[in-house]
């Protein structure tokens, strides 16, 4: 592996980690309520699977590249890396599309079910829930750059 790929690697891994703990942060924050007739509703994220789920999967991802970085980059199983790398994408892009049609739900409702929308009563909640999605976007875009950067590298080559 070359240096100039070496700190590419490390360099998006790196970013990788801040945008899902950023994504973790912002979502596990992401607290609002309201009054209504003088009823308290609290929106949180714990209160929606899908949140939860989006939760754990950005949590997984930052933890595996935090491991990534502590073990020798000239590893011979790099195969395995690269399996793991395409392994996490595909958890966080399946985290963002959960997370992202409660939130549209949440944003726009759904008339035909009867839901209304809630952003216009907790807007801090929706804003939070908006900005743990874009960082999480931006992590699995992250995470496809660092699988095309290993599949496009000189060395490494898949069949042999």
């Amino acid at each position: 592996m070359t240096k100039t790929k070496r700190l590419l690697t490390l360099f998006l891994r790196f970013l990788a980690i801040g945008a899902t703990i950023a994504a973790v942060i912002v979502m596990v924050t992401s607290h609002d309520s309201t009054q209504v007739l003088n009823l308290t509703f609290t929106a949180k994220y714990s209160n929606v699977q899908a949140f939860k789920f989006f939760v754990i999967a950005e949590a997984i991802a930052c933890g595996y590249s935090i491991i990534l970085l502590f073990t020798c980059s000239k590893t011979s199983l790099w195969r395995l890396v690269l399996i793991l790398d395409v392994v996490i994408a595909m958890l966080l892009s399946s985290s963002v599309s959960a997370a992202l049609a409660i939130a549209h739900v949440g944003k726009k409702g759904n008339t035909h079910a009867g839901w209304l929308p809630i952003c216009g009563q907790v807007p801090k909640f929706c804003d939070h829930v908006t900005g743990a999605l874009v960082a999480a976007f931006a992590a699995a875009i992250i995470y496809f750059l660092l699988i095309f950067s290993s599949l496009y590298s000189e060395k490494n080559t898949l069949f042999l």
